[in-house]
């Protein structure tokens, strides 16, 4: 039995790898990119294709892990001098962008006939867009260091950031959200605020010392041990505080960027981030589900393509 058992495992990690080794070449030969190879074929191996996985959550919450160590590496390449001349473009730009597509969306599900508080959720939801999927591509085409690619960074920064008060906003929304106190609400966000703090304090005044310590130590497993941990700790402490593990992730690498060891804890985690990140869209791509789809396609397909156009001409417009 344990034999079937660790058979069956070995078989679904043979598609998982794969499925990445077959879609993912074919997808950029044809120009489509990456993620979309990936998401194709975890869509082909998952419920709704060859049905070689039951269960694709649980390999998400493993893969999410990757998008974490790809912004934690992120971070390690963005100086705090850098990231603060950039202050006008995530607080400026940023919140402009985020605060004019949120009522312009929300405004789209005015117009479709829909309720303020489904339209605002609904809204604000498009508003965010996905870290992972952005920064993968403006690193396939080397645009991180540009000007664009500068202030597209900006604003996913604090996108990542208005998740606390977009949390605690549409729980208000919510039925019965507004038996929430006010003071309940200002906890949340100070709990959030207050683990920005604490991981800032930490990185500045213990991470260094600690990694000279265990590189006197001449480990090398130890020291990618604990990369690993400072990876994984900062991204736990602002999950725990409300906001994003990438958020974590990312504030760890910019305060360990102008440490010595900064090349050295780049070439420990970057192996683990190219393969989870991987992971993470084939996860997504599992996880589609086509019967929910197939059922709302034609409203699916209408608001997709408003909200597109909406929010495009929003940003351009900003």
């Amino acid at each position: 039995m344990a034999g079937e058992a660790s058979g069956g495992e070995l078989v679904q990690v043979v598609a998982l790898l794969g499925a990445g080794v077959v879609a993912v070449p074919i997808f950029k030969r044809l120009g489509l990119g990456s993620i979309l190879g990936y998401l194709a074929a975890g869509l082909a191996i998952g419920p709704f294709g060859l049905r070689l996985f039951d269960d694709p959550e649980a390999i998400l919450h493993v893969a999410e892990l990757g998008v974490v160590m790809f912004l934690f590496i992120i971070g390690l390449e963005m100086r705090p001098s850098r990231l603060w001349s950039l202050r006008t473009e995530i607080f400026g730009l940023g919140l402009l962008q985020a605060a004019l597509c949120a009522v312009l969306l929300t405004g789209v599900g005015l117009a479709g006939g829909f309720g303020i508080a489904p339209s605002f959720v609904a809204g604000a939801g498009f508003v965010l867009t996905s870290t992972a999927i952005v920064m993968q591509l403006l690193e396939e085409r080397g645009q991180m260091a540009t000007t664009r690619g500068q202030r597209i960074v900006s604003i996913l920064l604090l996108e990542d950031l208005a998740i606390v008060p977009l949390l605690a906003l549409i729980a208000f929304l919510a039925p019965g959200g507004g038996d929430a106190s006010t003071a309940e609400r200002l906890t949340d966000v100070a709990i959030g605020i207050g683990a920005i703090v604490g991981l800032i304090v930490a990185g500045r005044y213990l991470l260094n010392p600690l990694f000279r310590i265990l590189a006197d130590a001449h480990a090398r497993e130890v020291m990618t041990a604990a990369a690993l941990l400072v990876v994984l700790g900062s991204a736990l402490a602002m999950q725990l505080g409300g906001l994003s593990m990438a958020m974590g992730a990312f504030l760890a690498g910019v305060l360990l960027s102008e440490s010595t060891f900064r090349h050295q804890l780049e070439a420990d985690v970057e192996p683990f981030r190219g393969i989870l990140l991987g992971l993470f869209f084939l996860a997504v791509g599992m996880s589609l589900d086509l019967t929910v789809v197939l059922a709302n396609w034609g409203t699916i397909a209408l608001y997709v393509v408003a909200y597109m156009v909406v929010k495009a001409a929003g940003i351009y417009a900003v």
